[in-house]
């Protein structure tokens, strides 16, 4: 049951996060049009969760949004708990995902071997 409890939390702050990063919040840094929530972890307790987001850019970029959302945390966890009613509501602590770009750089690599053997198989 614990892990349903969970799971539903997850989702609820998954979709209040994506809500206030596109309408709330105003810092520079953030292009709310880049920036994906890809995963929420909730602890056990429901006192912590890890949200992992992705945004495509640069370095630069990323390190910039993954400031903004870090000062941004106690105005997103303030709007989170007007909606959502728990008890007590989650620390929150937001971790950059770079797997969507591991994906697609790996995407890009078997595109270049698939097009490497093509070209040995045309010369054969």
């Amino acid at each position: 049951m614990n892990k349903i409890r969970q799971e539903r939390m997850a989702n609820e702050m998954k979709r209040g996060i994506s809500r206030i990063i596109l309408e709330g919040i105003k810092d520079p840094r953030i292009d709310s049009g880049a920036v994906s929530i890809t995963r929420i972890d909730v602890s056990g307790d429901l006192s912590h969760a890890r949200v992992n987001f992705s945004i495509l850019g640069d370095e630069n970029k990323q390190q910039g949004t993954m400031l903004a959302l870090n000062n941004a945390k106690g105005y997103i966890r303030t709007e989170l708990s007007q909606s959502i009613k728990v008890r007590q509501f989650p620390e929150l602590d937001f971790i950059l995902d770079k797997s969507i770009e591991h994906g697609i750089r790996i995407s890009e690599i078997l595109k270049e071997l698939d097009t490497d053997k093509n070209e040995q198989d045309n010369d054969e």
